[in-house]
């Protein structure tokens, strides 16, 4: 009987079995960023405790991290003790530090990949629920707390339950103008915010098959807001293509011929034997738009609010509190929606493919933001943020009148000062639109593709790319 990648990474990283079900599993890769690792560093200090890996632990400020200006002290007082204790922690601790000084940090899931840290048949753990995003390489990557952040560092190890795994196949051609955040929104919103607690997503198909590395991080990006653990697409020739000459990849010669041996190896096998099945056709998925206050409530940007009882008597409820939080009424066309702020960032879609596509765009026509809306490009590293500069991309977004910030997590969470304020509306490309998500406790977020936040974000509401841009 064949084996999916998940069965076979799982097997191989296993130390022991602590109990029936459950095992003490290696972690190849931790991820550690300024929020979640304060109070796990101060466990190890105060247990006398050093850090088991040092080679396999690496640091980047993100969250907290000011996109107006990265002069010192940050203009927070809670936003610099963050990152200084970080550096602190980076220092004591001789770990590797993506310092903000040396212009080389990013969000944690750009820069993994862009650094070659990330690599199939890994697993890598982060004190964040967006861990998810290594899976593009065919990795078993997912989010930790804050107690497991500080077992990692001490230990290397988790104790883990095996997950359940379903394949997820997107087959056919998308349409233009229908991007990798309209594939992921579309999973969830036909399986549901809590479809996948229990399992791994692999995610297959025509559409992942063409995808970019890039798309396919946005894809897995967000298998967490489907309930998913882990969301992860098998190896092949374009992810090998991606990670080859990067810092941290293979040397070339025998290192590399014996790493892709490997890749290829832990690739599902055609006779795999899955949880579960879904099969879905590009055809049916349209630019998507969020309308409520969870990623699974969501309309193609032609469609309509629907119906609080649309999805049974158990959920009308939590829908009409969602509804009325955002200001909609049943029935109420998406399209036109008024907004204040348009945020283009994150680690779903703050790479250089989507500042790209939103430069396209741009450039299709004379478009310029509408009077009163705040507009942002956010990118997801300062490698990224380097590349828009070299490209010219950045001449397009001021003349459109976008700012372009600094580097960093930006609004998309508002642990630093890009936040909301009272019940202004984003259209943003991040992956979140809980209340006070933003920021603003009475803050409204809908999700979308980067290039229909730049729609909403030239016409001030939300607006179908595809007319605008002349995208066909």
């Amino acid at each position: 009987m064949g084996r999916s990648l998940y069965e076979k990474i799982f097997d191989r990283h296993v130390v022991r079995e602590l109990a029936p079900g459950q095992y003490q599993v290696f972690v190849g890769l931790h991820l550690v960023h300024e929020v979640t690792s304060p109070q796990a560093f101060a466990e190890l200090r105060e247990r006398n405790l050093k850090v088991r890996f040092p080679d396999r632990t690496f640091l980047t400020a993100d969250h907290a991290i000011p996109t107006t200006s990265l002069a010192r002290p940050y203009s927070d007082p809670l936003n610099e003790k963050q990152v200084a204790y970080l550096e602190t922690n980076a220092r004591d601790f001789n770990l590797r530090y993506f310092s903000p000084d040396r212009r080389e940090h990013g969000i944690v899931h750009v820069i993994g990949p862009e650094r070659g840290l990330t690599q199939p048949g890994m697993t890598i753990v982060c004190g964040d629920s967006h861990t998810a995003t290594h899976g593009a390489f065919g990795a078993l990557a997912f989010g930790i707390g804050t107690s497991q952040v500080r077992d990692v560092l001490a230990t290397q190890t988790l104790p883990l339950q095996k997950l359940k795994v379903r394949r997820i196949e997107v087959n056919g051609r998308l349409a233009p103008g229908v991007y990798a955040k309209d594939v992921t929104l579309h999973i969830i919103r036909l399986l549901g915010a809590k479809g996948g607690v229990g399992y791994a997503y692999e995610y297959a198909g025509d559409v992942v098959s063409a995808f970019s590395m890039e798309e396919r991080m946005t894809l897995c990006n967000m298998a967490i807001e489907g309930g998913a653990r882990c969301g992860y697409v098998n190896p092949d020739e374009k992810t090998y293509a991606y990670i080859r000459g990067r810092e941290f990849a293979p040397a070339e010669g025998a290192n590399w011929d014996a790493a892709v041996e490997y890749w290829d190896s832990i690739r599902s096998d055609s006779d795999a034997v899955y949880d579960d099945r879904v099969v879905i056709d590009a055809a049916d998925i349209g630019p998507i738009v969020t309308w409520g206050t969870s990623p699974d409530q969501s309309v193609a940007v032609d469609e309509t609010i629907p119906d609080d009882n649309a999805f049974g008597t158990n959920e009308a409820t939590g829908r009409r509190d969602a509804r009325t939080f955002m200001n909609f009424s049943e029935g109420q066309a998406i399209a036109g929606t008024p907004i204040d702020v348009a945020f283009i960032g994150s680690c779903t879609n703050g790479r250089l493919s989507d500042f790209e596509a939103v430069a396209n765009a741009l450039s299709s026509g004379n478009f310029h933001v509408a009077p009163g809306v705040q507009a942002l490009i956010v990118p997801g590293s300062e490698g990224v943020r380097k590349q828009i500069f070299e490209k010219g991309l950045d001449r397009v977004f001021t003349n459109a009148g976008f700012e372009v910030r600094e580097a960093g997590c930006s609004m998309c969470l508002a642990l630093n000062v890009d936040k909301l304020v009272g019940d202004q509306v984003c259209a943003s490309s991040s992956n979140r639109n809980f209340k006070g998500r933003q920021g603003s406790p009475t803050g409204r977020t809908l999700l979308m593709s980067p290039v229909m936040v730049a729609a909403a974000a030239v016409t001030g509401k939300v607006t179908d790319a595809r007319v605008l841009f002349g995208i066909n």
